[in-house]
């Protein structure tokens, strides 16, 4: 069944057994860490809290993934990614740029499109190449923080901060094969580590500019 086939895709894995991958399963709790300290920050904002929950489950589904490593966990680890990046898309638009809820909706699912279109560009860069499913992530956040530098300067250097921790973050993603020979653990880790930090620094981020604007934060319908 294709569900159950089994994947093989990190330094650390040397069989199919479920602790094949101790240190990259082991570092999911910075995501649950990482959601947790931001929903005790980000009380009386609902979508951070939102976003809180998704971060947590991106920890509880690479935990799958890392100790199953079979198609459905697969599934399960990249899902609450997708969440995450499709919630987080709709409340800049929402609250940020103050579009109506229907608009806001469909800018985030637009993301699908933009990534699905530019991931072949990104294919050939050295180094970040086998990640490039993610570098449309990177992008578009500094594409927003352009956008957004004359109106909220404060945002848009926290949106470029997290930028430079995700390009870190991927960077250690892409090396763990080439790295395997000297270090018997990869690079994954990683990736976990700095992920969860970046994750839970937009969040912050975002929480920030709410309760700096409380005006413009309001999340009302239209």
């Amino acid at each position: 069944m294709e569900l159950l086939r089994e994947i093989d895709g990190y330094c650390e894995r040397l069989d199919a057994s479920y602790w094949a991958e101790p240190v990259n399963a082991v570092t999911n709790v910075a995501f649950m860490v990482a959601a947790f300290v931001m929903w005790r920050r980000s009380a009386g904002v609902p979508l951070a809290s939102a976003l809180c929950v998704a971060l947590g489950m991106i920890g509880l589904g690479s935990y799958l993934f890392h100790t199953h490593a079979q198609v459905w966990a697969a599934v399960a680890d990249v899902a609450p990614i997708l969440g995450y990046i499709l919630l987080y898309i709709f409340a800049v638009n929402r609250n940020v740029w103050r579009m109506p809820w229907w608009m806001a909706a469909l800018g985030a699912a637009a993301f699908i499109s933009y990534a699905v279109l530019t991931v072949p560009i990104w294919q050939n860069l050295p180094v970040l190449g086998v990640s490039a499913g993610y570098i449309p992530v990177p992008v578009l956040i500094a594409i927003y923080a352009v956008l957004l530098w004359r109106r909220y300067p404060e945002l848009a250097r926290g949106l470029l901060t997290g930028v430079s921790i995700l390009v870190l973050s991927l960077t250690f993603r892409s090396i763990d094969d080439a790295l395997c020979d000297r270090l018997l653990i990869g690079t994954h880790f990683a990736w976990h580590l700095l992920n969860a930090l970046m994750l839970g620094w937009m969040i912050e981020v975002y929480v920030r500019h709410i309760r700096a604007h409380p005006l413009e934060g309001v999340e009302r319908a239209r």
